[in-house]
């Protein structure tokens, strides 16, 4: 299960979701994001799912990966759907005890759970596209108007592609510490919620102790690299826009404009 997780990591190539201007991409992701939250019926959500097709059609990721990403995210899926399902009222379909199952449950059941996965898929094809260092001067870059107030834009962006970037490093040590507990004789797929609880503490301890230290070799490599923070720095690739990232985001809008038009109609 550790291993499909595929949070974070970039996918190199040359396709065209890859080379548009990533301060782009996250505006198209936030739009994207707007769509789906916008949309109040199937037709409306069934255009922000044609949309998310044609990117990924675009960037040539494997749907093969595309699945993969979606194994980690299947227990809240579920979860979710069998909230709406069984705990809303409605239309009773049919009825097994205290269990009922109503028409409008399963069709905001259907709805929640193509939303979600409508939305860690598009969130993800940000980080598939993207690598690390230019995703944090397109977050930069894009927030550099609050630093009129102030605020530590550069040390802001740092962090949040650092914690994103560790996510793959992390996973990976995860697996590497279970297999050691495993080959030691650990048994933590057996006995009931607290005893699999408690099988836990041989691998959160280590995992702790691992991040601390990458933390320390990371602030003491930036040191000696003379890093000071965004003061002064230079880039040695410039974020240029053109005209076919500016066509990116007005596909984009008049897809949101379709949805909202259509919510309108309904």
């Amino acid at each position: 299960m550790l291993k499909d997780i595929t949070i974070g990591q970039y996918f190199p190539g040359n396709s065209m979701v890859h080379e548009i201007d990533p301060r782009f991409k996250i505006i198209i992701t936030g739009v994207f994001i707007t769509m789906l939250f916008t949309a109040e019926d199937f037709a409306a959500l069934a255009i922000g799912i044609i949309f998310l097709s044609l990117s990924f059609s675009l960037s040539k990721i494997p749907f093969k990966l595309m699945l993969k990403s979606l194994k980690p995210i299947a227990p809240i899926i579920i979860f979710t759907s069998i909230l709406n399902i069984f705990f809303l009222d409605g239309v009773t379909l049919f009825k097994i005890g205290f269990i009922k199952v109503t028409y409008e449950g399963l069709e905001l059941s259907a709805f929640m759970v193509i939303r979600i996965i409508a939305l860690i898929m598009g969130s993800s094809l940000l980080t598939y596209t993207t690598s690390p260092i230019v995703l944090t001067d397109a977050i930069e870059r894009l927030l550099n108007p609050l630093k009129k107030i102030k605020l530590p834009v550069h040390e802001l962006a740092m962090m949040m592609t650092i914690a994103l970037r560790f996510i793959p490093t992390l996973i990976e040590e995860t697996d590497k510490i279970i297999c050691a507990q495993k080959a030691r004789g650990a048994d933590m797929e057996s006995g009931g919620l607290m005893k699999r609880a408690k099988a836990m503490t041989p691998i959160l301890i280590p995992l702790f102790v691992s991040a601390f230290r990458r933390a320390e070799e990371l602030a003491l490599a930036m040191e000696c690299r003379c890093y000071q923070g965004g003061d002064g720095r230079t880039r040695l690739k410039q974020l240029k826009s053109d005209a076919g990232d500016y066509s990116a985001l007005s596909v984009s809008i008049l897809f949101l404009s379709a949805v909202i038009l259509l919510n309108t109609l309904v």
